[in-house]
């Protein structure tokens, strides 16, 4: 009764795992996949071949796209926040050529952000361009005026 049971599990095992590693002639020596081993004719598997490396190239390229707009927005938050620029992300984006998008809402941030430090240079970009030792002896000069002017003025001074 054992015996039994085990050729009928066996069996079932077998067919479950794809007949237990034993080689019915379906597949290939070299691994690579036969239309034998498909249950395909020829031609039906060179057709699904073709559509297999059409749906590669397809991924590849998305894949290409969507790692080209990852270098393109580590590219803007670096130029947003002043940092050193990386030679990667260039060469990433110059391969993906026009196909990239910059998502926009980080555009529109990246532009306001623009507008606001333009507002704010304005008034920090001069006064660090200034020369304190010129800013200095123009007070002094206009406070010696003032001075000269009020004495010629008043009569107590």
């Amino acid at each position: 009764m054992a015996f039994f049971m085990t050729q009928m599990l066996g069996d079932k095992l077998k067919n479950m795992t794809g007949g237990g590693g034993e080689d019915d002639g379906k597949a290939a020596a070299d691994g690579k996949e036969t239309p034998e081993s498909k249950g395909m004719s020829r031609e039906e598997f060179e057709e699904y071949q073709r559509q297999m490396v059409e749906e590669k190239i397809e991924r590849d390229k998305e894949f290409a796209v969507k790692k080209a707009e990852r270098a393109n927005l580590r590219c803007a938050l670096r130029d947003k926040y002043r940092l050193p620029e990386s030679a990667q992300d260039d060469a990433t984006v110059q391969m993906a050529g026009d196909d990239i998008d910059l998502p926009e809402d980080l555009a529109k941030m990246v532009e306001e952000d623009a507008e606001e430090e333009e507002t704010n240079d304005s008034f920090l970009g001069k006064l660090q361009n200034m020369d304190v030792d010129t800013l200095k002896t123009k007070a002094q000069t206009t406070m010696t005026e003032v001075k000269q002017a009020a004495e010629e003025k008043c009569t107590v001074m």
